[in-house]
């Protein structure tokens, strides 16, 4: 998973709010919604891909995927949490 000395600098690149890692639930729910076609991310783009992990932005708005231990931390590719 992502190394704790990289998640301790990490930041939302459009706020630089800091985000957390989300539980193995969460990425469950996310990744079932994957492959339903349900996750529009941020670009408008319907996700295809899985995800391993996610970073959510502090204000609870947006995910940032972690595929493959790489945080994508790119504004288009953050998907929009519900609720």
């Amino acid at each position: 998973m992502v190394d704790k000395e990289l998640l301790e600098i990490l930041c939302c690149p459009e706020t630089k709010q800091s985000v957390s890692l989300i539980g193995k639930d969460a990425v469950q729910k996310i990744n079932d919604g994957i492959k339903s076609g349900t996750v529009v991310n941020r670009g408008g783009t319907t996700v295809k891909e899985s995800i391993d992990g996610g970073l959510l932005r502090e204000d609870g708005k947006y995910l940032y995927p972690i595929r493959e231990d790489i945080p994508v931390m790119l504004i288009d590719e953050a998907f929009v949490v519900d609720g």
